[in-house]
């Protein structure tokens, strides 16, 4: 389904991060997808090459770079967002509302517990810098 919105995985993710979270630095940014410097400079190309992100230097330190989406991201990450849930409602559609609220919880329970704190490793991070 992503595909045909012209979207990979990492490229929703990294669009929703920077809606979510007003934009990022770049090193915050891999940080936080936890891929190397170079996977994410090739996955804002892309991002950029379709204007849904944009780069520019931070003004305060000019070797920093910081990535916001855009309109047209913001948008792309709209229809998107629709699509999944639809896809979503064909899957669940046997469950009940309360069904469904009980599968998200765990689920969230589930993965909890194994997510990283990314919060050190993007301090980590921009200390390396």
């Amino acid at each position: 389904m992503l595909e045909e919105h012209g979207l990979r995985p990492r490229s929703l993710v990294a669009l929703t991060l920077l809606r979510d979270h007003d934009g990022f630095s770049q090193q915050g940014l891999a940080a936080t997808l936890q891929i190397d410097k170079t996977n994410l400079v090739g996955l804002l190309n892309d991002l950029e090459n379709d204007a849904l992100v944009a780069r520019r230097r931070s003004p305060e330190d000019r070797r920093r770079h910081l990535v916001e989406i855009t309109a047209a991201g913001t948008a792309k990450l709209s229809e998107a967002e629709e699509a999944l849930a639809a896809v979503e409602d064909d899957v669940l559609g046997v469950l009940s509302e309360e069904e469904r609220e009980t599968l998200y919880r765990l689920l969230r329970r589930a993965t909890t517990e194994h997510v990283l704190d990314c919060s050190k490793a993007t301090q980590d991070w921009a200390a390396s810098d």
